[in-house]
């Protein structure tokens, strides 16, 4: 009988770099995240980082199992800004149970049925916990505001094709028992009135997601209130958008004078700010540009002639490079169609800049918020320079010079005149390797609130619903071992193992949190547990981190459950690898030999 075996339990390589790589994400966990500096052995040089994306990010991953991991942490960083420390750390306690697992004889497809049955577990806990976000702020100031009548689970989902997730929250707000109807005339009756549910006032929600980045939540809430203002849109939906939002990194000020922009603000050169004076207090023509503006630049999906000559009967008149003439035809067709500010999505040719500048027509590169421009100005983007003509040239732009540091660089906003909810965050500090930080911090909180008012409900945070997912994994794991044993002996084994690593991350964002030891942290926690058994049943008011916040803390669904999928998927992902390459087909036919395990 062929019969698949591994030497060696020890072998399984790719969990054990996983568990590794995974402590760096203990200190970016919880409110009080520690900075790290990554230097560069070979040119000596160093980077402040304030989370574990941006650690990723700085090493320079030389095997499989770092790529993978960086892979799958930037592809959800990229999706959710945040989440990120939450999905490496418990990918790597995942891993650690694998392990352990592996160590006492567990087959592997017993320890990826039994895990995905503990993450089938841990999602009905999060079904069970939400709360609506129009009930925030709302119930009193010790425990969470229960969802309203008639309001449904979260219904959360993985992505289609482009691998991003979706999460559908149903809410059922029609009460049958105040219906009414009133009679406007002999031959028409009003039908039922439906009740709506409370609108998320985004001040509270906000506060319980700031998660000790205060400063940046403000800016956050700013921006909505200056979306608010600035929209012509409905106002019964919250105003905030997220993808009408940019950044600004301002050195060489104080994080005090952190401030919310309307328009879009960018920073300039000595060159380009000369150019912005004197344009400032005009209407502007604007051409958009979605890519790089350079010669050399060609599309995604562009195959170019290969072997190719240009034979001309001809002998060529001038001797000016492709280069030249591009500039020149660029240049006199953004003079001809009078434009005054180009707008590009990618780089920009420094040699059409010096041009450009010496016209007064200003270029400005990075603009992430093309679209926008187009909407309010009626600007057509467009790949090419040379694809401009009058019709895809808008109007009714206005620069103006904020700041004038002193350094090579001036702070420049670009608006338009036209309804637009477009507004700036501008992220300031005298520290300069800080910046990147405070920025993604923003971005964070900035996301955490978009994604609450997407979802529409909230999870109870500082580790209540970890705490909860504790309590039913265990006792699941209780019936797990009443139940036969014959059928699943080594169920019961990985769901506590489970059980364990949730309260393995909860020790850690305690510790990050209130300055006290992992394994005292890890007592507290056990014994809210024993509270727990003796009540019968699990409490708000039994989380170890919950009194002590005010106000109340909450975490985004879509975001919690996607990380724990991730996690979850990256620790399978690598354990079926390292069974692939460990294992070898039994041919002799008399079973396993001596010192191997049967899978």
């Amino acid at each position: 009988m062929l019969g698949s075996t591994i030497r060696n339990q020890q072998q399984h390589v790719g969990l054990q770099k996983l568990s590794a790589l995974a402590g760096i994400a203990h200190s970016s966990l919880g409110p009080n995240k520690k900075f790290k500096f990554v230097q560069d052995e070979e040119s000596e040089e160093s980077a402040l980082v304030g989370s574990c994306v941006r650690v990723l990010d700085s090493l320079e991953q030389t095997c499989a199992v770092g790529q993978l991991v960086h892979e799958t942490v930037q592809a959800h960083q990229r999706v959710y800004h945040t989440g990120s420390g939450c999905l490496l750390f418990l990918a790597g306690a995942w891993s650690r149970v694998a392990l352990e697992c592996l160590r006492n004889g567990v087959p592997v497809p017993h320890i990826v049925s039994a895990m995905t049955e503990g993450m089938d577990v841990c999602l009905a806990v999060c079904r069970k916990c939400s709360v609506s976000t129009g009930g925030v702020g709302v119930g009193p100031s010790k425990g969470f505001a229960p969802a309203p009548p008639g309001v449904g689970p979260v219904e959360a989902s993985q992505a289609t094709s482009n691998g991003q997730a979706a999460t559908k929250v149903t809410h059922k707000t029609l009460n049958t028992s105040e219906h009414r109807k009133t009679k406007l005339s002999r031959h028409f009756c009003g039908g039922p009135t439906v009740r709506q549910a409370p609108r998320p006032d985004i001040a509270h929600v906000a506060e319980g997601l700031s998660h000790g980045c205060v400063r940046a939540m403000d800016l956050v809430v700013e921006a909505s209130r200056l979306q608010s203002r600035m929209s012509q849109q409905d106002r019964q939906c919250p105003a905030f958008d997220v993808t009408k939002v940019v950044t600004c990194v301002l050195p060489g000020l104080p994080e005090e004078h952190a401030h919310v922009s309307p328009g879009c603000v960018v920073l300039l050169h000595a060159e380009q700010a000369f150019v912005a004076r004197h344009l400032k207090e005009r209407h502007l023509n604007v051409a958009l540009i979605h890519g790089d503006l350079s010669s050399t630049y060609r599309h995604l999906g562009f195959n170019g002639l290969m072997g190719g000559q240009h034979v001309c009967d001809q002998p060529a008149l001038s001797r000016l490079s492709k280069e030249e003439e591009w500039l020149v035809k660029v240049e006199s067709l953004l003079l001809d169609l009078e434009v005054n500010l180009v707008l590009v999505s990618g780089l920009v040719s420094d040699a059409l800049l010096q041009r450009c500048c010496r016209r007064h027509i200003l270029l400005v590169g990075k603009v992430t918020v093309l679209k926008e421009f187009s909407n309010t100005t009626g600007a057509v983007p467009v790949t090419y320079a040379t694809q401009l003509s009058k019709h895809c040239v808008g109007a009714g732009v206005k620069v103006a010079v904020l700041r004038d540091l002193r350094t090579s660089v001036t702070a420049v906003n670009i608006s338009t005149s036209g309804s637009s909810s477009l507004v700036t965050a501008v992220i300031t500090s005298l520290v300069h390797g800080k910046l990147q930080a405070l920025e993604d911090q923003f971005w964070a909180c900035a996301y955490r609130v978009h994604l609450a008012l997407q979802d529409r409900a909230l999870l109870p945070g500082a580790g209540e619903t970890e705490m909860s997912c504790v309590y039913h994994l265990r006792k699941r794991a209780e019936r797990q071992v009443e139940r036969d044993r014959q059928e699943t002996p080594y169920r019961a084994l990985v769901l506590q193992r489970m059980a364990d690593s949730f309260v393995d991350y909860i020790s850690a964002v305690m510790a990050n949190a209130g300055g006290i030891s992992r394994v005292t942290a890890w007592t507290l926690v056990s014994q809210r547990l024993r509270d727990c058994d003796t009540q019968g049943g699990f409490s708000s008011d039994l989380s170890p981190l919950v009194q002590e916040e005010v106000p109340r803390v909450y975490d985004n669904v879509s975001v919690k459950q996607e990380a724990w999928r991730k996690a979850l998927d990256l620790v399978f992902l690598l354990l079926q690898t390292d069974a692939e390459v460990i294992t070898r087909v039994d041919r002799s036919g008399d079973g396993a030999p001596a010192g191997l395990m049967l899978l």
